[in-house]
């Protein structure tokens, strides 16, 4: 593992500076920012039961799909993907996550879809979710609220993007590099994306759940990072998110089977210290407890007879974050 320099050293970017005067302070912990008001969507696009204000529709959507739903999410995912690519590329210093977010909410419409985080409604007391996409800076782990903080040099931040579109749901995420990053949170962000694609790999019809979170945990522990807990992949489909859950560490009793024809996300949250989560005053943001960093990657797949199939991969996949790092 390469090491930081130490504080009046040369920093590691090459630019002959003291690291403590070019990219140790770009470490500083993440502030939250003015949030704009929530963007509207067209009346003539469809949307889920909690746009504008509704209620979350909750049915027995079964577990296992049609072939008329996976078609759709295919087509719905791809466009998840592409817009994921997008906003990617727009992660330059001094751009702000409300740029990001106002991209990613003319986006949906062009390709006339909801963006499904817009309006989400909160727990335990919290706002509706404010904004079109999730922005989660440096130590936020997710659901970071978009706003007029612009990105730094030197900071890492996971975009995560869901369109709903002809009556389902896709959703997909990565964590993206802004300028010049330290080598330790490059490591941090390589060995997250190994998780995810070591997790899919680890899908087969007839295992139980927990092959998944055992492959992710297994690739993090080697790498010296933790796993956070408090938060887990999801089963996806005509409903946002679905009773069927995916621990991204090794949970011993979760003896649900995995069939062929389920879709569900595999998301893991990976920190380079505490796994232990934080939660901000808005009810949405979750922070590690000690500030470290944190990466995340996910994909929506579906279960084949022998394994997964990514559906969030974008129409031209040379440009996909995942294989590109």
């Amino acid at each position: 593992m390469q090491s930081l320099p130490k504080s009046n050293e040369p920093c590691w970017c090459g630019s002959e500076i003291k690291y403590k005067r070019c990219h140790k302070t770009s470490q500083r912990r993440v502030v939250a920012g003015a949030v704009s008001p929530m963007l509207t969507v067209p009346d003539t696009i469809a949307k889920p039961s909690w746009a504008d204000g509704g209620d979350l529709a909750r049915w027995n959507e079964p577990r296992v799909k049609s072939d008329d739903v996976i078609e759709r999410m295919r087509r719905t995912s791809r466009h998840a993907a592409d817009t994921l690519v997008m906003l990617g590329a727009m992660c330059r210093p001094g751009v702000t996550t409300d740029e990001i977010d106002q991209a990613c909410h003319q986006r949906s419409i062009d390709v006339e879809s909801y963006p499904s985080p817009l309006g989400y409604p909160g727990s335990g007391g919290s706002i509706p979710f404010p904004k079109s996409v999730c922005t989660s800076v440096n130590e936020v782990i997710c659901h970071g609220i978009p706003d007029n903080r612009p990105l730094a040099e030197g900071d890492i931040v996971n975009i995560d993007v869901t369109l709903f579109k002809e009556g389902v749901h896709g959703d997909t995420n990565a964590t993206f590099y802004v300028g010049a990053v330290d080598p330790e949170s490059k490591r941090l962000v390589t060995a997250t994306r190994d998780c995810l694609l070591k997790g899919i790999d680890a899908v087969k019809p007839g295992l139980p759940f927990n092959v998944i979170g055992r492959a992710i945990e297994q690739v993090a522990s080697e790498q010296g990072f933790g796993v956070v807990e408090d938060f887990v992949g999801h089963g996806i489909g005509e409903q946002f998110h679905t009773d069927i859950q995916v621990f991204h560490y090794y949970r011993p009793s979760q003896s649900d089977i995995i069939e062929a024809g389920m879709t569900f996300t595999i998301e893991p949250m990976i920190t380079a210290g505490s796994h232990k989560v934080r939660m901000w005053d808005d009810g949405w943001t979750a922070v590690t407890s000690d500030g470290r960093r944190t990466a995340q990657f996910e994909h929506t797949v579906l279960v084949t007879d022998d394994g997964a199939e990514i559906l969030t991969v974008p129409t031209n996949q040379d440009d996909h974050p995942y294989w590109s790092l």
